[in-house]
């Protein structure tokens, strides 16, 4: 596949950035990244995948693309809107799903709420939503309005070189350089002091950071992926993420009416860290 290049397009909520490769005519598939990741994100993996048009947008607030306007949030219902949204502007009535982590869980939602429009989809590390014990309510909203209400109070962390900012992502997140390094580079913005460079502080909108102000209950999450019509792979690295351990994403997985799982070793990042086989387990699934 050919080097994925840079794209822009408007939405309702803004403009919004991308990466995009193939040739149009090929099954088209949509890829979301995780949370606070950007395209980039399927860099590595696009470089694997034959016969498919892959766009990759910057969801919003990350990236490259427009932050909400001042008021609004990043819930996953909005940005099922903004999902839709891209591939209205795209022209595309029916197409496919590639999702990690939270691009996975949103990529979920859009093809339960949507099914005539999503075909197939491929969600990787990440599937339906997480559940959240109901006994938590109240606290989970708590949390969410006080650091709401902290925000306007705190300040970006600044990075005097991207290097830094590098090493930062790599610690936060167990990546290996090359792979922090294709997110940093997409995921800063340079701070102006005056006339001169002041180095570097992340793009990505603050109010990602802040906790999800409800989540669903556990029989919320089973619904929602029995209600993903369309054919899906899952594919998992294993050791498991501690907030989405065994037996629980297995079962989740049986849920699907036309679902398969596939486990691969590895971390988090698989689909950078081993594109190579991560698209092996993707096979000819997009190109059917």
């Amino acid at each position: 596949m050919a080097v994925m290049r840079e794209f822009t397009l408007d939405i309702p909520c803004g403009r919004i950035a991308g990466l995009r490769t193939g040739s149009a005519g090929a099954p088209r598939v949509l890829a979301l990244h995780g949370w606070l990741d950007n395209a980039a994100s399927f860099v590595p993996l696009s470089a694997h995948l034959q016969g498919i048009e892959l766009v990759a947008p910057d969801l919003p607030g990350h990236g490259r693309s427009a932050h909400r306007a001042a008021g609004a949030d990043y819930s996953f219902a909005a940005t099922l809107h903004d999902v839709l949204d891209i591939a209205d502007a795209l022209g595309w009535q029916q197409f496919q799903l590639l999702g990690h982590s939270m691009g996975a869980g949103i990529a979920s939602l859009v093809a339960a709420a949507s099914p005539e429009r999503v075909s197939r989809l491929v969600a990787i590390e990440a599937l339906g939503a997480l559940p959240e014990d109901p006994a938590r309510t109240v606290q989970r909203m708590r949390d969410a309005v006080a650091a709401t209400r902290a925000l306007p109070g705190k300040r970006l962390r600044v990075f005097p070189s991207i290097e830094t900012a590098v090493r930062a992502r790599m610690q936060v997140n167990g990546l290996s350089e090359p792979v922090a390094r294709l997110l940093v580079e997409r995921g800063v913005r340079p701070v102006h002091d005056g006339q001169e460079p002041g180095g570097f502080e992340w793009s990505s909108d603050q109010r990602l950071t802040l906790p999800t102000m409800t989540r669903m209950t556990e029989p919320q999450v089973r619904d929602l992926i029995a209600g993903i019509e369309c054919p899906t792979r899952v594919i998992y690295a294993d050791p498991p993420q501690p907030y989405l351990p065994e037996p629980l994403r297995s079962q989740h997985s049986a849920l699907l009416p036309r679902g398969e799982q596939r486990v691969i070793r590895g971390s988090h990042h698989l689909h950078m860290e081993d594109p190579a086989t991560v698209a092996a387990e993707i096979g000819d699934f997009l190109t059917r």
